[in-house]
């Protein structure tokens, strides 16, 4: 079974940095690794997503302002995020998905806070 394990997050001024990471385990056959944002009342969320193969996906908020990384023989996905705005504030939840497989499997989420 799959599962995923977030490190990082907490509380940061507005214009600074954090780093989430999640570590995957359980399964050999993960394509993508990313994370979603969700805020009370609201959907969640695509962040950042990158694929086995290196492909990456932003949304176009965090565009120029975050990077997502992975290692891909780990199965660990690293978002570094900068310049960071009071909107960015959210519960981050890292996310997987196999090949061959439907299913997203997720994270517990992660506290991301930007305030003065």
């Amino acid at each position: 079974q799959v599962q995923l394990k977030e490190f990082g997050g907490g509380l940061v001024h507005p214009g600074g940095s954090l780093r989430l990471s999640c570590a995957a385990s359980g399964s050999n056959l993960i394509n993508i690794l990313g994370w979603f944002r969700q805020t009370p009342g609201k959907q969640r969320e695509l962040v950042a997503a990158i694929s086995r193969d290196g492909n990456t996906e932003y949304a176009d908020s965090v565009k120029g302002r975050f990077t997502i990384s992975r290692d891909s023989d780990e199965n660990t996905v690293d978002l570094r995020m900068s310049s960071l705005k009071p909107e960015d504030t959210a519960v981050y939840y890292c996310y997987c998905k196999e090949f061959f497989r439907p299913q997203n499997h997720w994270g517990q989420g992660t506290q991301v806070t930007v305030s003065s």
